[in-house]
């Protein structure tokens, strides 16, 4: 598995797995993120909880952070980080599970009002995004995306 970050010695880090849904314009130009409140940005989705499938978790984040229900489509891969969390105080080893995915309609306002849906161009969105494991799934899913046009 694809690994990011650097792990500290005598450091334990909570495992923290999670679903993100890559969601692009028709064009392809642009792609949803989600900006926090503290001007970070990240992929739509976020933890799993209980025994959540990866579309449920999708699904429950989509109406959390967008208002939107979100469809699953096809799998991208699979990435993890070793990070600091100021806002939580704490070592986390985020385990990203990565989808292509698209909005299938609204689910009324976001549940996290500090959340806000950015259309942002691919490009930009690689480096904008808070995550390395998010730039490199976004970047994947971009390469992807060219070899079935080619076809």
């Amino acid at each position: 598995m694809i690994t990011f970050g650097e792990i500290e010695l005598g450091v334990s880090y909570t495992l923290r797995p999670g679903v993100y849904g890559i969601i692009f314009n028709e064009q392809k130009n642009l792609i949803a993120l989600i900006e926090t409140g503290d001007g970070k940005y990240f992929l739509p989705g976020g933890g799993l909880e209980g025994s959540e499938s990866h579309k449920e978790c999708l699904v429950r984040e989509g109406i959390e952070e967008m208002g939107s229900l979100l469809e699953i489509g096809e799998w991208i891969g699979k990435a993890q980080r070793y990070f600091y969390s100021e806002k939580d105080s704490e070592y986390y080893l985020g385990e990203g599970y990565f989808y292509f995915a698209e909005i299938a309609g609204e689910a009324g306002e976001p549940v996290e009002a500090d959340h806000q849906l950015r259309w942002v161009e691919t490009g930009a969105a690689v480096k904008m995004l808070f995550h390395e494991h998010q730039s490199w799934a976004l970047q994947k899913a971009l390469v992807l995306i060219e070899k079935n046009e080619e076809i």
